[in-house]
């Protein structure tokens, strides 16, 4: 069994930011949430890792959803790794990493062989060994993002959740995190805005574009010069060889190229369907499941005329 989504939304302010989005990844898979920023990579994420509930919709763990799970069980078998974590403590690196193993341990219970044996595994996976003695306030931001993701990996989790986690790490870092990531015993579903990273690790990817799915499926059916123009609004030769798929950009396109987003109908949004299509426009602008603004808070003019007010 594995983290499901199905057709979850979340609004605030009356704008929707989720728009009845399903993901189901394969067991194992590493999967690339991509889109612009706005789109709602980060709130799916916190949806997936109930840390938002869904205004519609259900987010399941084995079948079984979000809120019916004890919030430390569900910490065992879901790992999460923000985009930014400030602490006004200054611990030690072991000691972040240890935070992993709270949920393993009896309230205010001391540390264990087992809890440090998995500090150690962590800490090598993330090429933090010579530095779990070092403040954790005299780390590059790289090296704190390091010693979160190995955090999460010291819960020993079943799923993984990584918001934009190359983020601040150089080339060789980049590749050996999401090697890691790629490689681990766990399901993992990763934000990023690198398509060639995703391109290269992840088994599949979701494309999202003002909260809805435009495309789902592998890299190489999904990431196309077409769907980047009309998503991200650049020009860009996608080429295929034996290693996968590589995204040269060119500049940015013209807006004939650029179709809008906010009228794009999503009926794919799971992740095992293959090979991937893109969505096409709605003849009459309207979503499968509300209407999502754009992002200057307007709605299409053609969902405006179409809504059904009970929906």
């Amino acid at each position: 069994m594995t983290l499901r989504a199905h057709e979850v939304s979340w609004s605030v302010g009356g704008r929707l930011i989720v728009d009845g989005v399903s993901v189901d990844p394969p067991h194992g898979a590493t999967v690339g949430l991509l889109g612009p920023n706005g789109s709602g990579k980060s709130t799916l994420l916190r949806l997936l890792a109930g840390v938002r509930r869904p205004s519609a919709g259900v987010v399941t763990l084995d079948d079984s959803p979000l809120d019916g799970w004890h919030r430390r069980a569900l910490a065992r078998r879901v790992g999460v790794v923000e985009q930014e974590v400030w602490t006004d403590a200054d611990p030690l690196v072991r000691d972040v990493i240890d935070l992993g193993r709270i949920p393993h341990r009896r309230s205010l219970a001391p540390r264990t062989a087992a809890d440090d044996e998995a500090v150690r595994r962590a800490a090598d996976a993330t090429g933090l060994s010579d530095r779990l003695d070092r403040s954790y306030a005299t780390l590059s931001g790289g090296e704190r993002q390091r010693v979160q993701i190995a955090r999460a990996l010291a819960q020993e989790p079943t799923e993984l959740l990584l918001d934009e986690p190359t983020n601040h790490l150089d080339v060789r870092h980049q590749l050996e995190l999401l090697a890691l990531v790629r490689d681990a015993p766990v399901t993992a579903v990763v934000a990023l805005h690198d398509l060639n990273l995703a391109a290269a690790f992840c088994d599949r990817v979701l494309v999202l574009a003002d909260g809805r799915v435009v495309a789902a499926g592998k890299p190489a059916d999904v990431l196309t010069s077409a769907l980047i123009a009309e998503v991200y609004g650049v020009e860009a030769e996608v080429v295929a060889d034996a290693r996968g798929v590589h995204v040269r950009f060119a500049g940015v396109s013209s807006p004939s190229a650029r179709r809008s987003t906010g009228q794009v109908r999503s009926d794919h949004e799971h992740l095992r369907l293959e090979p991937a299509q893109h969505a096409n426009p709605d003849p009459d602008g309207r979503t499968r499941r509300g209407v999502a603004r754009r992002a200057d808070g307007s709605e299409p003019r053609a969902a405006r005329h179409s809504r059904d007010p009970g929906a």
